[in-house]
C-alpha cells in the first residue's frame, strides 16, 4: 500500500513538473496577428475575405492562432500599412499592393493590370510561374521587412460611373475622376484628372461635384456606396481590373519566429481565401446589376473605339513605366512572356462568352 501511495505521489510530482515546463511552451505557441485592413469589413469581397481568414485561423488552430482586425484608420491608415508592418509597429496588415505604387512602381503589377490576366491566369502565374518569387523580391529589394502572400482575389470590376454617355475619347477630356492604379495613368493620358479617394469618400465627392465620375469596385460593392443615386451610366468591361489581388503582409521577424506549422496554417488559409473570395465575388454581381437597371442605371459596354483607345494607351503607359524602372520592366516582361504562352491554352480551351 505504501509503495502504491509513493508511486501516486511520484506520478503527481512528475505531472506537475511536466505541466510547469510545458505551460510556457504552450503559451509561446499562441500567436496573435494584429491586422489593420485597408477596406472596411462590411464591404463584400473587399473587406469580407480577411474576416473569413480570421475566423478560419481561429477554428483550424483551436484558438492558438488568432487575428485581430482593425478597421481602416482605427490603428493604422490604409496608406501606412506597408510601413507599419515593415517597422514592426504591427505584425501584419491587409491591403492591395497598388496602394504602394508611389513608392514601388512595380507594386501595381501585383494588384491589377489593365487588359491583364483574369483570376485563373493571374493565379497560375503567381503560384506556378515566377510571380511569387518576383512579388517577394520586390519588397526585399525595396528594403521592406515583410513576408507577402496573396490572400484574396476578385474578378472584374466596373470601369466607371459617369453622369452622361461616353462614346468617344474626346468625351473624357476635362473630367475629374476617382481612378485606381495603373488604369489611372491611362486615363490621365486621355485628358482625365484623376484622384485616388478611399471608398467612403467617393459618394460625397460626387455629390459635391468635386469629381465628375468614379470607378471603385464590383457592382455589389459600388451599390453599397450608393453611386447609382448620383451618376447613372455604369460602364463595363473593367478593362483596368480584370482581376485584383489582395495581400496579407507579415513582419519578417514575426514570420521567422513562427513555427513551420503556424506558417503553413496562415499560407494555406490564405490560399483557401483565394477560392472563397473569387466565389463570393462571382456569385453576388448579377442580382445587383438587375436591381440597378430597375433604379434607372444604364449598363453600358464600351464600344470598340473606346476599348481600342484604352488598350493602345495602356501599351504606351507600360512601355514608359518599363523604361523608367528596371524592376517594373523585369516583372512586366516576365508576366508578358507567361501570358504569351498561356494564350495557346486560352484560345483553345474556353467556350465563347454569353452574349449581352
Amino acid at each position: 500500500m505504501k509503495k502504491f501511495a509513493k508511486s501516486l505521489i511520484s506520478a503527481a510530482v512528475l505531472t506537475a513538473a511536466v505541466a510547469s515546463v510545458s505551460a510556457p511552451a504552450q503559451a509561446a505557441d499562441k500567436l496573435l496577428l494584429k491586422t489593420p485592413i485597408a477596406f472596411g469589413s462590411h464591404l463584400p469581397a473587399l473587406g469580407t475575405p480577411i474576416v473569413w481568414v480570421a475566423d478560419q485561423l481561429k477554428i483550424i488552430s483551436g484558438g492558438n492562432v488568432r487575428m485581430k482586425i482593425y478597421e481602416p484608420g482605427k490603428l493604422v491608415s490604409p496608406k501606412e500599412i506597408l510601413d507599419a508592418v515593415s517597422s514592426g509597429k504591427v505584425n501584419s496588415g491587409y491591403a492591395t499592393a497598388g496602394y504602394w505604387q508611389g513608392k514601388i512602381p512595380a507594386a501595381s503589377l501585383f494588384s491589377a493590370v489593365p487588359f491583364g490576366p483574369e483570376a485563373g491566369e493571374y493565379m497560375a502565374w503567381l503560384y506556378y510561374g515566377n510571380g511569387m518569387t518576383l512579388y517577394q523580391e520586390m519588397y526585399d529589394s525595396s528594403g521592406y521587412n515583410v513576408k507577402v502572400m496573396p490572400c484574396a482575389i476578385i474578378s472584374p470590376e466596373t470601369s466607371g460611373w459617369f453622369a452622361k454617355p461616353i462614346e468617344k475619347p474626346e468625351d473624357l477630356k476635362g473630367l475629374n475622376m476617382r481612378f485606381f492604379g495603373l488604369g489611372a495613368s491611362v486615363m490621365e493620358k486621355l485628358g482625365v484628372g484623376t484622384v485616388q479617394l478611399p471608398g467612403g469618400e467617393i459618394f460625397g465627392a460626387l455629390e459635391k461635384g468635386a469629381i465628375d465620375a468614379s470607378e471603385f469596385s464590383q457592382p455589389a460593392i459600388d451599390q453599397r456606396l450608393g453611386f447609382h443615386k448620383i451618376v447613372k451610366y455604369n460602364y463595363f468591361p473593367g478593362w483596368h481590373q480584370q482581376a485584383t489581388i489582395f495581400e496579407l503582409l507579415i513582419n519578417k521577424d514575426a514570420w521567422a519566429d513562427m513555427s513551420k506549422s503556424q506558417q503553413a496554417l496562415i499560407e494555406t488559409t490564405c490560399k483557401a481565401s483565394i477560392t472563397n473570395s473569387i466565389a463570393e465575388g462571382e456569385a453576388m454581381q448579377f442580382p445587383v446589376m438587375e436591381k440597378a437597371k430597375e433604379n434607372g442605371v444604364h449598363i453600358r459596354y464600351w464600344n470598340e473605339t473606346m476599348l481600342n483607345t484604352f488598350q493602345t494607351t495602356w501599351n504606351e503607359v507600360a512601355a514608359e513605366k518599363s523604361a523608367a524602372d528596371p524592376f517594373f520592366k523585369k516583372v512586366w516582361d516576365d508576366l508578358s512572356t507567361f501570358r504569351k504562352g498561356y494564350d495557346l491554352w486560352e484560345a483553345n480551351a474556353f467556350l465563347p462568352r454569353a452574349t449581352k
